[in-house]
């Protein structure tokens, strides 16, 4: 999946970004105050951005 398609999909959901870290953005969901980091890269694995959607709560892309 791409990161742009990613993004779209937590922003769509209620999950702002909340911080840029070095390799990292952190978005994270204001309903249940977790945060989850996204990786930096052009294109984040199908599992990961999986993974990212469980952790924040939101439906998986």
């Amino acid at each position: 999946m791409k990161r742009k398609e990613l993004i779209r999909h937590l922003e769509a959901n209620g999950c702002p970004l909340k911080l840029e870290g070095g390799s990292h953005s952190i978005y994270w969901n204001p309903k249940t105050g977790r945060r989850e980091p996204v990786a930096r890269h052009a294109e984040v694995p199908d599992l990961l951005a999986r993974k990212i959607c469980r952790a924040l709560e939101i439906p998986e892309p």
